[in-house]
């Protein structure tokens, strides 16, 4: 009668079933089709947060998707429900999204009342589970509402505790002439995840395996079944099986259907928004161009307008100009960058800082026809700041029509190995020491197990290494993106469930920054940018200190500040204050703005791995004739020396030499960027490589240029980017040449940022002959200040242990009237035991005469007087006139690191130089003179790296009290000394100095520990 030839699996959970599936989503999508099945449905728990991903390999391989969740009732029931058509995906959204921000943050509870008053255009599939009335009265309710689009689900898998539920749920379902529907819970896509199910399940409760017990499903009957087994499972009941298919027959939703529109502009005395943009344009070009709007300019102008207005996009341009406005008039840095940097819309708006059309910038970098894309504004705001812009856009939108999107927190080997050792039982230590050698990204590697002691041929340490890297890559949580925004014309919740984020005043949705491109959503970005919170702290103290009153747009250019960067003299200059940063400038010698774009750009993946870095060096140092591979791409190459170091060179490129259109040109990019995953760079190769070689154009630059593209998609940086982070980074590198003091103390107040920790710094400002006073109780204040030109005093923030709360007593009592004794101090203060003891330790009350162990007693002992004051014994006051010796400069310095990250006494290695001078170590800045020598250096760590494009190469930076080292470990050398390497403060190196184009490299051959009897505590900055 059924004719069964398949079936449709209908309740499955991914991985965003966050710590219950053990699949991905596309994982699942994949195993269904290789089965044969015509379609799947993601049932994940209380949200969608993997349909994108899902629906994007479902359309890949023609397979149908239905989308749907399991939904959680009030009375910790459940419910599945499947979208039949875009009404049904509206009031699913709007179902999770009544769950989840009617709960705290991480919980979604939703009444049957909503359940049912959202109904409409969802199918509803009620478990197995209550034997009394009130499941009789939740049936009959659903059956109301939902009418034929009610089902009564069966579940089989192998367990004898679901054959009497499933016998009820039979007799339930002819009691009220409901339909059955053959299911099971599938929670992976093959039955060898069972193991990781069982570790994420451990995980979720807290619980070890062996402390698991029933928490565990009872078998491995929960993957995706052929048809032929889940026929055969379901045998005597086919019309259950039969509805699997019904049911996917009535699902005609898919994510191609969402009908997104942004939010229009509210209309001005009848002005369109189309209108509103264009007179605001030609307003803001007036003010660019001092009423003398350059012809070129004008006729760009007026092609942008036309295409914004024919895509639709006003709304989107007139939202970020609102948003500038609104910092402009909160004193709030920002500026926008990234492709947006191509449009000379946006430079009039005021929203970018470059000029495109002089600087000669492809728009179609930034919107084209034929990609008919929204365009991605990126705007940097003053971190600090940041909240007061996001508040502003729910004002300005409202609650309901905007929400934040999402970031998904995956699990990296050192989480993973974590999480899983402790499911598998193993220590804490153990576990600690192991994931102190694993990088941030990758996987776990064998050669780290072994170093930390792990024996790869124990079983436990093999489903250790198996489990772990399993588990990397899936999702934890779901967090907040830095500044990403969705807006709509109608509520956000129609569109995605929408939750509470942690954060108070914000809601998120559950997609992240991808899938909403992947949707072709519209999202504005307002991102935190640590240097725009630098600089405006540093154009403040000049104020305070000078005063002087300059801007980021009006700082002055000159030669001073490009001498101090030709030298790699970056340390806290943005962008350009990386260790390979501060390489290559010595060789490519910046003299102008834009070799400072240059310099941004030719330190990434894109130049280097397109082989473009060294001949462009070669000819900008007259080492190698300037030469174009044809005289069509002169006007293209010539600001570069004919080698492509831009996307929008590239582009250029194909669209003169082999006749891409500009949208077809920025397709070409964007195929590239996902060509590991898609294979979509197939398409291009050959006719970009064979057009180009049509035109006279060497077959071997074409290639390059199709290796750089490769490059360049995946770690893209166009030269609009370069051009909007290079006017940071030369007002920062201007800043420090002139004011060291406003600019280190500035750069101390804006931490965390950048690459330094507070030592280097603090050792850079006293190299530029500035004086930095110590932490003082009767002088810091919470940050650092700039009390007199060239001198810093160091703020009590960088106490550790001590929070704003503390500082505030000590301010008030001081306010009150000055300090006269250390115990005035400690009376008036009130401050607990703790606190008084870490201010004791970092020095900051050895201004009242007292060395830091008398401070460290008196402080103990006031506390005791404190708490012993109503006790029937009294004490004698003997304790207060224990006199104790100073302590040396090991322990100075030594403390001062410990407590606060940093020493004003001096540098931990200055402390052992003469010892290491006698056994001829020498300092940063004597090594240059040891070129082409094998030396022995020792250096504190301060910065690890293992760029992706390097082949396994490490670079490190060292540290003395001269300056700095650049450390290169090639692969083979890393790896036989990884675990000093990745693990000891301070570094014995010994290796061949290098030295070229004023650049100096120490070629470690041999790593050691240094024999050093007392040493601070240092932290480094690894692998970031």
């Amino acid at each position: 009668m059924y004719g069964l030839k398949s079936y449709v699996p209908l309740w499955c959970k991914s991985n965003f079933s966050f710590l219950e599936g053990a699949s991905h989503p596309e994982e699942l999508v994949e195993e269904a089709h290789r089965l044969g099945l015509t379609a799947i449905a993601i049932t994940d728990i209380d949200g969608v947060y993997g349909i994108v991903r899902a629906h994007v390999r479902a359309k890949a391989l023609g397979i149908q998707l239905i989308i749907g969740s399991q939904i959680t009732l009030a009375d910790n029931s459940h419910l599945i429900l499947l979208t039949r058509d875009h009404t049904g995906y509206q009031n699913l959204c709007r179902i999770i999204s009544k769950g989840r921000l009617e709960n705290p943050k991480g919980s979604c509870v939703v009444s049957l009342r909503t359940v049912c008053r959202y109904a409409n255009g969802l199918i509803a599939l009620r478990p197995p589970g209550g034997t009394d009335k009130k499941e009789t009265t939740v049936v009959e309710t659903l059956k109301k509402y939902f009418e034929d689009s009610l089902y009564l689900m069966v579940t089989r898998h192998k367990i004898a505790e679901e054959v009497k539920p499933n016998a009820l749920q039979r007799e339930r379902a002819g009691t009220h002439n409901l339909p059955i529907v053959a299911t099971t819970e599938v929670l992976y896509h093959t039955r060898a995840r069972k193991s990781l199910q069982d570790v994420v399940t451990c995980i979720r409760h807290g619980v070890t395996l062996a402390e698991a017990r029933r928490k565990l499903r009872g078998n491995c009957e929960h993957h995706l079944q052929s048809t032929a087994a889940f026929i055969s499972l379901f045998a005597e009941i086919p019309e259950a099986v039969a509805a699997t298919t019904h049911i996917a027959s009535q699902c005609h939703f898919n994510l191609d259907q969402i009908n997104y529109r942004y939010p229009s502009e509210v209309n001005q005395a009848g002005i369109s928004s189309f209108e509103r943009l264009r007179i605001l344009t030609f307003e803001g070009a007036r003010r660019r161009y001092n009423n003398a709007i350059p012809q070129n300019t004008i006729a760009q102008l007026n092609e942008e307008l036309s295409l914004i207005n024919e895509l639709d996009y006003p709304g989107y341009f007139l939202t970020m100009y609102e948003i500038v406005e609104f910092c402009k008039q909160q004193n709030i840095l920002c500026q926008g960058r990234g492709s947006a940097a191509n449009s000379a819309v946006c430079f009039c708006l005021g929203i970018t800082s470059v000029d495109p059309v002089k600087m000669n910038l492809l728009f179609e970098r930034f919107i084209s026809r034929e990609r008919n894309e929204p365009p991605d504004i990126d705007l940097d705001i003053e971190h600090n700041r940041r909240e007061e812009v996001i508040q502003h856009v729910y004002e300005r939108y409202g609650r309901s029509h905007a929400a934040m999107v999402a970031v998904v927190v995956r699990y990296r080997p050192r989480s993973a190995v974590r999480e899983v050792g402790k499911t598998l039982g193993i220590d804490d230590i153990s576990l600690g020491r192991l994931s102190k050698l694993l990088s941030r990204y990758g996987t776990l590697d064998t050669e780290s197990m072994t170093a930390a002691g792990f024996s790869l041929e124990a079983p436990l340490y093999q489903l250790l290494y198996q489990l772990t890297n399993e588990l990397v890559d899936f999702p934890r949580h779901l967090s907040i993106h830095p500044g990403g925004f969705i807006l709509g014309s109608e509520p956000v919740h129609q569109l995605v469930p929408v939750e509470n984020a942690t954060m108070p005043g914000r809601t998120v949705i559950q997609w992240d920054k991808d899938d909403v491109e992947t949707l072709g959503l519209f999202k504005v970005d307002l991102l935190g940018l640590g240097a725009l919170h630098h600089l405006h702290l540093c154009f403040d103290l000049l104020k305070e200190t000078r005063p002087l009153n300059i801007g980021l747009a009006t700082i002055p250019h000159d030669d001073a500040t490009y001498e101090m960067i030709q030298q790699g003299d970056t340390i806290g200059v943005f962008q350009i204050e990386s260790r390979a940063q501060m390489s290559m400038l010595p060789r490519l010698r910046p003299k102008t703005f834009y070799d400072l774009v240059i310099q941004i750009s030719i330190v990434r993946p894109g130049p280097i791995t397109g082989g473009m870095v060294h001949p462009y060096l070669a000819r900008r140092n007259g080492e190698e004739k300037i030469t174009y591979p044809h005289l069509s791409l002169e006007p293209v190459l010539k600001k570069t020396l004919g080698i492509p170091l831009f996307q929008e060179q590239v582009m250029k490129i194909a669209i003169i030499a082999a006749d891409y259109t500009p949208g077809e040109a920025d397709q070409l990019r964007r195929d590239m960027a996902a060509w590991k995953k898609s294979g979509r760079i197939e398409r291009h190769q050959e006719r970009l490589i064979s057009r180009m070689e049509k035109k006279g154009i060497a077959k071997e630059f074409a290639i390059r240029v199709f290796e750089q593209i490769r490059g360049f998609g995946e770690y893209g940086f166009p030269e609009s980017h370069a051009a909007s982070f290079a006017l940071i980074s030369y007002a920062s590198a201007y800043l420090r040449r002139h004011y060291p003091a406003e600019f280190s103390c500035a750069l101390l107040n804006a931490l965390p940022m950048g690459f330094y920790m507070p030592s280097t710094i603090v050792e850079d400002a006293k190299h530029k002959g500035v004086a930095v006073y110590r932490i003082n109780v009767k002088k810091s204040m919470w940050f650092c200040t700039v009390p007199q030109h060239n001198t810093i005093q160091m703020g009590l923030r960088h106490v550790k242990g001590i929070g704003k709360q503390h500082f505030e007593q000590i301010f008030t009592a001081r306010q009150q009237a000055p300090f006269k004794s250390l115990d005035d101090f400690f009376t008036r203060t009130t401050l607990p035991a703790h606190v008084q003891k870490q201010l004791a330790l970092a020095g900051a009350l050895e201004c009242f005469g007292a060395n830091r162990r008398n401070a460290l007693w008196q402080g103990l002992a006031v506390h005791h007087d404190n708490t012993s004051a109503n006790t029937a014994i009294s004490l004698p006051d003997s304790h207060s006139h224990v006199a104790f010796e100073n302590i040396n400069d090991f322990n100075t310095i030594g403390w001062d690191y410990d407590i606060t990250g940093h020493s004003t006494t001096g540098h931990p290695l200055c402390l052992f130089r003469e010892t290491l001078s006698r056994k001829k170590i020498p300092t940063a800045d004597e090594i240059s003179k040891y070129k082409d020598r094998q030396i022995h250096y020792v250096g504190m760590v301060i910065c690890r790296q293992r760029p992706s494009t390097a082949a396994g190469v490490v670079f490190m930076t060292l540290e003395d009290e001269t300056g700095f080292v650049n450390l290169i470990c090639f692969k083979d050398i890393f790896e036989k000394y990884k675990l000093i390497a990745k693990t000891t403060p301070i570094l014995g190196v010994t290796g061949k100095v290098q030295y070229q184009d004023g650049v100096t490299h120490l070629i470690a051959q041999h790593l050691w520990k240094p024999k050093l009897k007392e040493s601070a505590t240092t932290t480094s900055r690894d692998f970031k």
